[in-house]
């Protein structure tokens, strides 16, 4: 495998992150080379990551490091998982859905906010360690107690999981700009006057503008959460139940009577079978 591959080979990824723990011994391991590739990514980015980096930073060559990863992609799913573990699931059977999920929030926030490499680390067919796993089903349990159907409940925890990635994403981008730039976010905008005085143009907006609007700024994070949880909340008290009524009840068929399917997934139907459907059809043709 060649370090440009974005991509871990998965049975060799699942092997290395669910396999037997490694012996603590002096010298080189797989937890101390994992330990090491976080530095690198902390300090330089995921982009800058590299197997010779790392091998550099025990004063050995990168063809020692493949006796414990196979290659850069593999040890990326190792670092997510060993920031995961950083960040150990804490008991909460006293807590509601909300609070329960506002912490798991902002504890996979701070994780993010002290590894800014980790949402370009993210992806569709990222493979969960332990640690991610034991995240994901502490955050599955607590939107559990909000009595919501079992396919809500999951979706709610990628939802609220999907946000903090989102603003996490954002601030680093920001961040990462100050960084390389040394200039501020404020005082770059700050010095774009040029740009402030086309804004006449636009009259929502100047309003907003000179009523001081873009003077404090929302916290973006804060406001985010609070309106996303909003939102589900409004779900828990029934304001969206028709939503997903499609999941919690199957209704009858508008020809024959006969019960609809209430596990099938799509939209919400109306007809048991394709005969009913046609025959609603040609009664439409018919009255037309």
């Amino acid at each position: 495998m060649t370090e440009d591959d974005s991509q871990p080979d998965p049975e060799r990824a699942i092997e290395l992150l669910w396999g037997a723990p490694e012996p603590d011994r002096p010298g080189l391991s797989l937890g101390r080379v994992v330990a090491a590739a976080i530095d690198v990514a902390d300090a330089d980015g995921l982009a800058a990551l590299s197997m010779r980096k790392v091998a550099e930073r025990f004063g050995t060559t990168t063809m020692s490091l493949y006796r414990y990863v196979p290659g850069k992609a593999e040890l990326v799913e190792l670092m997510r998982d060993a920031v995961y573990g950083e960040f150990p699931v804490e008991p909460s059977a006293e807590l509601g859905w909300r609070a329960g999920l506002e912490r798991w929030a902002r504890r996979a926030w701070e994780m993010h906010r002290r590894h800014p490499w980790l949402v370009h680390s993210a992806g569709t067919r990222r493979l969960p360690g332990p640690n991610i796993m034991a995240g994901y089903d502490h955050a599955l349990d607590v939107a559990s107690r909000s009595g919501l159907a079992p396919s809500q409940v999951i979706a709610v925890v990628n939802l609220v999981g999907g946000f903090v990635e989102s603003a996490a994403r954002q601030a680093g981008e920001v961040a990462e700009l100050q960084r390389r730039t040394g200039v501020s976010h404020e005082r770059w905008w700050s010095e774009r006057e040029s740009l402030f005085e086309r804004l006449d143009r636009y009259p929502a907006l100047e309003a907003l503008w000179k009523s001081g609007g873009m003077d404090a700024p929302l916290d973006p994070f804060e406001f985010g959460l609070s309106r996303t949880l909003d939102g589900v909340q409004m779900l828990v008290e029934g304001q969206g139940s028709e939503v997903m009524r499609d999941e919690t009840e199957g209704g009858e068929c508008v020809i024959c009577g006969k019960p609809l399917d209430a596990g099938r997934r799509g939209r919400p139907r109306d007809y048991c079978s394709r005969a009913c459907q046609q025959r609603a059809y040609r009664q439409r043709q018919a009255q037309g």
